[in-house]
């Protein structure tokens, strides 16, 4: 379950970062109220904290990995 959220997260800040870089526009921010507002630093700091989580995937079994997905 964790493994999804962070996933999810993930995923979310990739988009992200893909329309600041094709658009300049940080979907983020707009929907929160700017890049410095409180919901916005939440966002990107979980966001962060789930990529890291994200780099243990990369690490495991691909049998735990199945027993995970499977469930």
């Amino acid at each position: 379950m964790l493994d999804r959220i962070a996933l999810i997260l993930v995923i979310i800040g990739g988009i992200n970062w893909g329309s600041i870089g094709l658009f300049q526009f940080d979907i983020v921010a707009w929907i929160f109220g700017g890049q410095g507002a409180v919901v916005s630093r939440i966002i990107y700091t979980l966001v962060a904290i789930a990529a890291v989580w994200c780099i243990s995937l990369l690490f495991r079994e691909s049998e735990v990995l199945s027993s995970v997905t499977d469930e």
